[in-house]
């Protein structure tokens, strides 16, 4: 059944109004930053000197397994700081990775967590983080300033360039039963300070390199377009776009250059910034039922649906659409029509380029009509150029399935 376009839009506009209301139109959240060649172990002497001496380490197993999460660490150690590890974490965490976290953070009486690794290590360290004094279930915390007033500080060292979560406010959690993505916001979930050291990023396979930056490039475009002028979001938006399309093939080309590798770095940050102040819109909320449903991981996700959003939207979106031609080199034509649809066609070129294919098996019809709910009922709470019909995300999830 067809959703009404009217009833969707005046959901959105209360949604927008109240949200705007809540947080106002001033950009909040301010941490510090380390940026460079050895970053992290300037972040690690910070948390020491603040006198954390036991401290939980949030990762995976395998940056736990190769001891890139303690090379990381290691001045922590030194410091004479105790490490408390959850090293479980999986792409796309669930309710029952914070649940185990949370009971190694309890038993060791930590004071701190620490995330080294992906936007799936940062989210849950995030949620973990508030489960100190709470007898609360996590899944009461979804939506926004629901978690306990209790959360421990976060610090973030992340080993990908793309989700931007160290510069976020929110911690998205998979329910593998419903198969649905989850999103919990509150400002105690900004990372206190994030650590961007290329030295823990040249390690990272090809592969992932090109889908966590298609990931840092969504944020940018769709917080460069969206229409809520809240902040530094356009700038931010804007140097996340730039970044994006220097340096994204370097990085795949050259896994070792130091330069890509924090060029990236920089980009998702600036992404992330932008994107906790206004969101982020169309893309995500089909790319969320893709990775909720499939496991497709959510760079991947992205890049399927990036480019058909932008052609859906590409009237409304016209003018930012035109200045990120400017901005990237992509155009300078006299038409603002023209350059919006350089670019556009420039972010399919950028995509095919790093090996990012435009369809996926996995994605099946019998199961479209169900993703496009979803992905209206998570698109109506965005702020994006306009709200995408049913026919439309249904359109989108033809195009991006295989055969």
């Amino acid at each position: 059944m067809l959703r009404s376009m009217p009833v969707r839009r005046l959901k959105r506009g209360f949604k927008l109004a109240l949200i705007k209301l809540l947080v106002g139109s001033k950009a909040s959240g301010v941490h510090l930053s380390y940026v460079g060649r050895g970053a992290a172990e300037d972040l690690c002497r910070r948390i020491a000197d603040i006198g954390h001496t036991d401290v939980l380490v949030v990762t995976d197993r395998a940056l736990k397994e190769l001891g890139l999460a303690e090379r990381a660490l290691s001045k922590l150690v030194e410091s004479g700081v105790n490490l408390h590890w959850y090293a479980g974490v999986d792409p796309d965490p669930t309710f029952t990775h914070i649940n185990e976290g949370a009971e190694v953070l309890r038993a060791a009486g930590c004071t701190a967590v620490v995330a080294v690794g992906g936007g799936s290590s940062m989210d849950a360290a995030k949620v973990i983080a508030c489960t100190r004094s709470s007898d609360e279930s996590p899944e009461q915390w979804v939506g926004l300033n629901k978690v306990p007033e209790d959360v421990l500080p976060i610090y973030a060292i992340p080993t990908t360039s793309g989700t931007g979560s160290e510069a976020t406010m929110g911690a998205v959690i998979k329910d593998p039963i419903a198969k649905l993505k989850h999103i919990i916001v509150a400002e105690s979930l900004l990372p206190k300070a994030v650590a961007l050291d290329p030295d823990l990023l040249t390690g990272l396979p090809t592969a992932v390199t090109a889908a966590t930056g298609i990931d840092a490039l969504t944020h940018g475009i769709e917080a460069y377009i969206c229409v809520w002028d809240r902040g530094t979001r356009k700038e931010n938006a804007r140097l996340a776009v730039q970044g994006v399309f220097h340096w994204l093939q370097q990085a795949v080309a050259e896994p070792t250059n130091g330069d890509a590798r924090l060029g990236m770095a920089l980009a998702a940050y600036h992404a992330g910034v932008a994107i906790n102040q206004v969101g982020v819109g169309n893309v995500h909320a089909i790319a969320h039922q893709l990775g909720a449903r499939y496991g497709i991981p959510h760079g991947q996700a992205n890049a399927l649906a990036l480019p058909h959003v932008l052609k859906a939207c590409i009237a409304e979106s016209e003018t930012p659409l035109a200045e990120l031609a400017v901005v990237t080199g992509v155009s300078d034509a006299a038409s603002p029509a023209a350059r919006a649809q350089a670019f556009v066609d420039a972010v399919i070129d950028l995509i095919a380029k790093v090996g990012i294919q435009e369809t996926d098996a996995r994605i099946q019809p019998a199961d479209w009509t169900v993703l496009a709910h979803a992905a209206m009922d998570e698109s109506d709470g965005y702020v994006s150029p306009r709200l995408l019909t049913q026919l439309e995300i249904l359109d989108i999830l033809e195009r991006i399935s295989a055969g």
